[in-house]
């Protein structure tokens, strides 16, 4: 979330989510809430967010994600099957997001 006082972050699996959390507290990083689950399912029991990052490539956004977003938010994340591009999408109503291409970029798929 931007401008407030906690970030959440979804990691596929454990050894990567224990391994966010112990870099991000080495780092001097706090309020950052990590756990294992389905990125693509987001975190609804602490939505409405200012900002989602994807850092995995989707075919397009999931629609729960755009669901979980505040009007006037922002998502962000490469979209696409083998040629795959970083979108930044507002949120303008619940229905209607505004893209913008940022240029081609090659991440690992979602999972």
């Amino acid at each position: 979330m931007v401008g407030s006082e906690n970030v959440y972050s979804v990691e596929y699996h454990d050894s990567l989510a224990t391994r966010a959390r112990e870099t991000l507290e080495s780092l001097g990083y706090g309020d950052i809430s990590v756990r294992t689950g389905d990125g693509k399912e987001g975190w609804p029991e602490h939505a409405p967010f200012d900002a989602i990052y994807l850092t995995c490539a989707a075919p397009a956004f999931p629609q729960s994600l755009k669901d979980q977003l505040t009007v006037g938010g922002h998502l962000l994340g490469p979209v696409g099957k083998g040629q795959q591009v970083l979108i930044r999408a507002t949120k303008r109503s619940d229905d209607r997001f505004e893209r913008e291409e940022h240029g081609y970029v090659r991440f690992v798929p979602l999972q």
